[in-house]
């Protein structure tokens, strides 16, 4: 009931943002390369990811180390943090293949965005702790680097389903 309830509520939201034309998203994906650049430059002008497959993950595991800060970014419209400022680009990169995986094992979760923010927080039960540093961001750029690559050769759908943070300390938020 919950999940229809929220469900309601974004169709309502949607709908209610209207349609302008530089909101709406443009026909193919501009290719890895090209969205990297645009996100350096702050050039980036759709409200949503791309939607790129897994055939595009090898390309944007490249840019997983870059500590470059972005801005002008899309993110995900449900979230509070909604005018999230900057980003590290690796960051952004590993929060675009989660989308890339939410979106090909149908998670619940996924509307556009594969969570609510391009920010890692600790694993843990007890509070919300967002984590923005060199050691969070080496762990989860690792993690999927190896969870892509440890399955080199599988087809997707064979792997698909396995989080690559799962054996680190960081979730997305």
């Amino acid at each position: 009931m919950r999940k229809l309830v929220f469900l309601f509520i974004m169709s309502l939201l949607t709908g209610a943002a209207g349609c302008d034309k530089e909101d709406e998203v443009p026909t193919g994906n501009p290719g890895v390369d090209t969205y990297i650049q645009q996100l350096k430059s702050g050039e980036y002008d759709s409200n949503r990811l791309p939607e790129f497959d897994p055939e595009d993950i090898p390309s944007l595991l490249h840019y997983r180390n870059e500590k470059m800060m972005i801005v002008g970014f899309p993110g995900n419209p449900i979230s509070s943090s909604f005018a999230m400022q900057e980003c590290r680009l690796g960051i952004y990169v590993l929060w675009t293949i989660e989308s890339v995986r939410a979106k090909s094992i149908g998670s619940n979760y996924f509307i556009g965005f594969p969570s609510q923010n391009p920010v890692l927080a600790v694993r843990n039960d007890e509070k919300l702790e967002l984590v923005h540093d060199d050691k969070s961001h080496a762990a989860a750029a690792k993690a999927y680097y190896d969870w892509w690559y440890g399955n080199s050769g599988k087809p997707f759908d064979t792997f698909s389903h396995i989080n690559p943070l799962e054996a680190t300390s960081y979730r997305w938020h």
